[in-house]
């Protein structure tokens, strides 16, 4: 069966441009694009723009933060784990998210899963997983059962190939504290040297990359000179740190959101300390991000938050991009940034992240344009992921 979408203005991001054309899709590929197109199954998107579906560099389907909502996550069995993680799969695709990086997520399941999503038992983004992240003993993150306390060289280097063993697409590595530790600070660093080495050599010598939750810039500049692929958050950075980074190729996921998410953290009840420590980080926050701006770094989108949560009056996914739009990233950029730019960093552009001929149905269509607005994502009411409409709001 073959299904034609028609009508629409499609969105280049590999060129910043758009115009009218169909798109053929068979068998969940985009078969062709262009006029004159005919279809077993039309769905018409007339008035409509239509962008690739949005791609979450910092996923997390478990996330506990500290609070009343935090606790009860934790205490959920593995089946209410699964239960709860299966739902936030579908509520995530249906907000645009067409594939996920997952950066931590509890006992495995995540595996899980992708498997169902792949086999149609759960309707979910396409993802890619980091397993457990790597973490120190008492690191960033150790109090739950999504990271993986390793101590020396030698435990890291276990460590990844655990994750590796469970079919770890990436590997996560906690190089520093953050906003969640209560026993921490975010430039408190937490990986010898050595140890940020053995992550990185066998993650490598294994065809894994690896991104690392880091803040300080003193850390992260020893993690590049290392050869780490991406850094998540980069609250501190200098602009020797994020020069050394472009030169490098290390992107950056800023997860800007994390800084000014005042009614997020209300509603999870997460405690007084956690809010004012980000409040406080927000600032040098921005300041950072556009240092890696300026130097040329490249910049991938990722929530941190749950993508499909409503915030300030829309996702938490598009919340994001607005704000990269906001504090600098034009909007060709930060759909680039949010499509194609993940797609390459995850070595699948050859299947998703565009439009075009060969690659996926994963399509998102939108009342407004985006490339004139960002806020244009607010408009998003059809989605479809691997060539199933999982969202058709006028259908």
């Amino acid at each position: 069966m073959s299904t034609l979408l028609t009508g629409a203005t499609v969105v280049d991001v590999l060129s910043g441009t758009a115009a009218p054309a169909d798109v053929l899709v068979v068998d969940g590929v985009i078969t062709e694009v262009g006029a004159g197109l005919v279809g077993d199954e039309t769905v018409d998107l007339s008035g409509h723009y239509l962008m690739p579906g949005l791609i979450n560099m910092h996923n997390h389907f478990s996330l506990t933060l500290p609070g009343a909502e935090g606790d009860r996550i934790s205490a959920l069995d593995a089946f209410g784990l699964a239960l709860y993680m299966a739902d936030a799969a579908t509520k995530t695709v249906r907000a645009g998210v067409t594939t996920v990086r997952c950066v931590a997520e509890k006992d495995g399941a995540d595996f899980a899963l992708r498997s169902a999503i792949q086999g149609g038992t759960i309707v979910g983004p396409r993802i890619l997983t980091a397993g457990r992240a790597l973490v120190c003993t008492g690191g960033h993150g150790h109090e739950g059962s999504d990271t993986l306390e390793c101590d020396g060289a030698d435990g890291f280097a276990r460590g990844v190939r655990e994750q590796i063993k469970r079919g770890a697409d990436v590997i996560k590595v906690m190089i520093s504290g953050g906003i969640a530790g209560e026993h921490e600070q975010i430039a408190t660093p937490q990986l010898r040297r050595e140890e940020m080495a053995a992550v990185i050599e066998v993650a490598h010598s294994w065809g894994r990359k690896v991104t690392a939750h880091a803040g300080p810039a003193s850390v992260i500049a020893e993690a590049v000179e290392l050869g780490l692929d991406c850094v998540e958050h980069g609250y501190q950075l200098t602009p020797e740190v994020a020069a050394a980074m472009a030169a490098a190729g290390t992107a950056l996921v800023p997860t800007l959101v994390v800084t000014r998410a005042g009614s997020f953290f209300d509603t999870l009840g997460v405690p007084a300390w956690m809010q004012q420590r980000s409040l406080d980080a927000g600032p040098q926050h921005i300041a950072s991000y556009r240092m890696a701006q300026d130097a040329g770094v490249e910049i991938l989108l990722g929530s941190d938050m749950p993508p499909y949560w409503p915030f300030e009056g829309t996702s938490a996914i598009v919340r994001e991009l607005e704000y990269m739009n906001e504090f600098g990233l034009d909007a060709a950029s930060a759909l680039a940034a949010a499509t194609i730019g993940p797609a390459r960093w995850l070595g699948i552009d050859d299947s998703t992240g565009s439009i075009s001929t060969g690659k996926s149905a994963d399509v998102v269509a939108l009342t407004q344009n985006p490339l004139e607005s960002i806020d244009a994502l607010r408009t998003i009411d059809f989605v479809m992921a691997a060539g199933a409409i999982v969202r058709h709001d006028r259908g």
